[in-house]
């Protein structure tokens, strides 16, 4: 039976997950459950699961070295959302235990030092995103070798038909309203921008070691097919499932096995896929996110930095969906050609990056 660090129960990946473990009690035990700021529904958690908790916002991420000493997990999962993910997930590594990896900005600021810990301790990263799952498993049962590129799918977000024009003067409401997906606040903008997916361009660039020129992206608005592979023969190869974030957080949590799974199996019939190129001059979020991927040094945290800046600023409402893209280009109109080579020169930058997107505001 495997035992689950749940960071950041109380968000979507972390629900998800103790719904897995609700139906799997014969596989998976809960040992601990981390919050930020929801102690009364971290404390309902506790009661449940008869596990140890820390909410972090009180607590501090310091002792989170302590709970995973005490709870022994098999595996965490990290689904803290935005950079405050990145130490946990150093801290979980540094202990040698396997990550279930649901927070984009542990790849896309600080790969390479992640990376070399990982390497270092024995643990395993499990990409935890529906498109890198998808990618993760598709590749491990063609083989590394066998594969010419890429392709990753984009739901296109609430906005995929607007013209320029009609972009200006959409709101906070409608960018929260995704068609497909039930997600929080930030990813939400994220996917409505595209820039969502620019930072899945940057993980798959980073976690399988594919050049920018390998990656693509297509919108496929009905979000059953999370990636392809293609092979050196031409042929292309798909995961397929409903949208459900149940099933990369199942795949992630039984690996390297491939167990039967209590979820609804997907059904082929009645069902239409379409796929369309994206919009990258209406949408240049994606864009400036292969044009970071293929400068690395210290671009990739300058596009995140600045992005959550500026939705942040969005959702405050001041400033417009269309800013949101025009502070990023900014941001890295500036110079981010030094190379991170500590976690201090990360959040550095990280930090000289907001500051140059709040000056924008």
């Amino acid at each position: 039976m495997k035992r689950i660090l749940v960071l950041g129960c109380t968000g979507s990946i972390g629900t998800s997950t103790l719904n897995i473990v609700r139906n799997m009690g014969e596989d998976f035990t809960v040992c601990g459950l981390t919050a930020h700021t929801n102690r009364a529904r971290l404390a309902e958690l506790q009661e449940e699961f008869a596990c140890k908790v820390l909410l972090t916002s009180t607590d501090g991420i310091d002792a989170l070295d302590a709970l995973i000493d005490d709870t022994k997990p098999d595996i965490v999962v990290n689904g803290i959302a935005g950079a405050a993910g990145l130490i946990p997930s150093k801290k979980v590594l540094e202990h040698g235990i396997d990550l279930a990896l649901a927070n984009k900005e542990t790849v896309v600021m600080a790969w390479p030092i992640i990376k070399e810990l990982a390497h270092d301790t024995g643990a395993a990263i499990i990409p935890v995103d529906s498109e890198h799952s998808a990618l993760f498993n598709l590749i491990r049962q063609t083989g590394a070798q066998n594969i010419h590129s890429v392709i990753i799918t984009a739901s296109g977000g609430p906005f995929r038909t607007y013209s320029a024009a009609e972009l200006e003067n959409v709101t906070v409401e409608d960018a929260l309203h995704h068609p497909t997906w039930n997600m929080g606040k930030k990813i939400s903008v994220d996917s409505a921008t595209l820039a969502n997916k620019g930072l899945e361009v940057i993980e798959a660039n980073r976690l399988f070691d594919i050049p920018a020129d390998k990656i693509q992206v297509v919108v496929h608005p009905q979000s059953l097919v999370h990636s392809l592979i293609r092979t050196k023969d031409g042929m292309l190869y798909a995961q397929i499932s409903d949208p459900d974030m149940k099933h990369p957080i199942f795949s992630a949590l039984t690996y390297p096995e491939n167990k039967e799974s209590y979820l609804q199996p997907f059904d082929l019939f009645d069902k239409t896929m379409t796929f369309f190129k994206p919009r990258t001059k209406e949408f240049p979020m994606l864009e400036y996110a292969f044009e970071v991927a293929r400068k690395n040094k210290s671009y990739a945290i300058a596009y995140n930095a600045a992005n959550e800046v500026a939705v942040q600023a969005f959702l405050s409402k001041e400033i417009g969906f269309t800013s949101i893209a025009r502070i990023v280009r900014g941001v890295l109109d500036k110079d981010w050609s030094a190379l991170p080579l500590t976690f201090d020169d990360v959040f550095e930058q990280d930090k000289k990056a907001r500051a140059v997107a709040k000056e924008l505001l």
